[in-house]
């Protein structure tokens, strides 16, 4: 048998639809593998992003406490809206610092304080917010009784919650001012969802005793 009998029979083998099928599942596996991995890369950027923002507000951190705990007189140097605060929730193994604002570059910096609610510690409603992927990711875990730590300005703040709910994105009553020291935090919902979150989580706290 010669090579062109070969040839025959490798085309009789492999007619030409057969090859594009082929070809075509080659091609839409490569392009699945290249949109993998470019989804990784974006990913893994992103996170190596927060992670250096926080790295650096952790130095800003450690200068603002050092400047308050040198002199009573000192915080009068630091503008009230450039405190920095820090988060600790210990049952989910958060530690955090605060942001102001919650843009889409805040946030991705650490959780992002709503400027027009109270500042955490403050009487009045203070309310934070995260994205549900990174900070907040286990806030659902959060029942009542379990406690929050919010250190701002050389103080020490504990909150314990008192409850949470789901909600609607156009639900505005969680913002709403309180006569006493309360600090709410939100993140979207569910905590898994593929794409925008239709849903809002709200975890509520009170100022502890």
């Amino acid at each position: 048998m010669g090579w062109a009998d070969d040839l025959r029979s490798l085309v009789d083998a492999f007619p030409l639809p057969s090859w594009r099928r082929y070809l075509n599942r080659r091609m839409l596996s490569l392009a699945l593998m290249m949109i993998g991995a470019g989804l990784l890369g974006y990913v893994g950027s992103a996170y190596l992003d927060t992670a250096a923002s926080q790295g650096r507000l952790e130095k800003e951190w450690t200068r603002q406490t050092e400047t308050v705990a040198a002199s009573a007189r000192a915080t009068a140097s630091i503008p009230p809206e450039q405190l920095l605060t820090r988060v600790l929730i210990p049952k989910i193994n958060l530690d955090a610092i605060v942001v102001e604002g919650a843009s889409s570059k805040q946030l991705s910096k650490g959780p992002g304080h709503l400027g027009e609610t109270a500042m955490p510690g403050e009487l009045g409603n203070a309310v934070i917010t995260a994205h549900r992927d990174t900070f907040f990711r286990h806030i659902y875990e959060l029942n009542p009784g379990d406690e929050i730590t919010v250190l701002r300005n050389g103080q020490t703040f504990r909150f314990a919650v008192t409850g949470k709910k789901v909600v609607k994105p156009d639900d505005l009553s969680v913002l709403k001012p309180t006569s006493d020291a309360r600090l709410t935090l939100i993140t979207c919902y569910p905590t898994y969802y593929i794409g925008p979150a239709p849903e809002r989580l709200v975890v509520f706290s009170k100022l502890a005793p």
